[in-house]
């Protein structure tokens, strides 16, 4: 309990996440965690993309990848979360049915490419945030989680309007927003309130375990 208290000391005072309070010091061993932590991420997020729903009017499904993405941004952190998605989709392009809509470098020239380009922005900023402490309270996770999905409906939206204005893609909704945004908005809002009751209560969790270093989070 005394190792992991310090090293949750040092995961605070460095602005560090989840996955910071578990990494070895050996630089080989933190190397073999880190790659685990990507591809164990980029699994994660395949995974979640089964949970996929279909809409008759839009062309984007509905899937549970957005909270993948973004608690797994706040979980491993900027660099390592980014990376997560870039090989997520390298998975897809490989031909990996790992894309709600299959798999194939097909699939990202499609309407949803930009939503899933977007992934590796939304983990990055998601990440970012949580390096910075973000995720230590309920406001402030809400804030991360929401600009997370800002960065991938900017990517998602500008794909699907080209798509739809130059490659003509028919789009049977009245407007481009309500095809690729305002269907997703309930869902998203769920996501976000659940990430903002699961990331700061594992703060206090582990705060509570470790009482004697309470005093050195900000969120304390």
């Amino acid at each position: 309990m005394q190792l992991f208290a310090l090293d949750y000391a040092r995961a605070v005072a460095a602005h560090r996440t989840y996955a910071d309070l578990l990494r070895p010091a050996n630089r080989t061993h933190a190397r073999l965690y880190d790659a685990a932590l990507i591809v164990g991420g980029s699994l994660i997020v395949a995974l979640s993309a089964r949970l996929s729903i279909l809409l008759p009017f839009s062309p984007v499904p509905v899937t549970g990848q957005t909270f993948a993405v973004l608690v797994i941004g706040a979980l491993l952190g900027a660099r390592r979360a980014s990376l997560c998605m870039i090989v997520y989709l390298l998975e897809g392009a490989a031909g990996l049915p790992v894309f709600a809509l299959g798999g194939g470098i097909a699939v990202l020239f499609g309407p949803t490419g930009g939503y899933l380009v977007g992934f590796v922005a939304a983990a990055y900023v998601t990440g970012k945030l949580a390096q910075w402490g973000w995720d230590r309270r309920v406001t402030s996770t809400i804030l991360a989680m929401i600009c997370g999905n800002v960065a991938i409906y900017v990517f998602g939206l500008t794909w699907l309007s080209l798509l739809v204005f130059v490659g003509r893609m028919p789009v049977e909704m009245d407007g481009l927003l309500a095809a690729g945004l305002y269907p997703f908005v309930p869902g998203d809002l769920a996501k976000i309130v659940l990430a903002a009751v699961l990331l700061p209560s594992g703060w206090k969790l582990i705060r509570y375990l470790a009482p004697h270093v309470a005093r050195e989070d900000p969120a304390g």
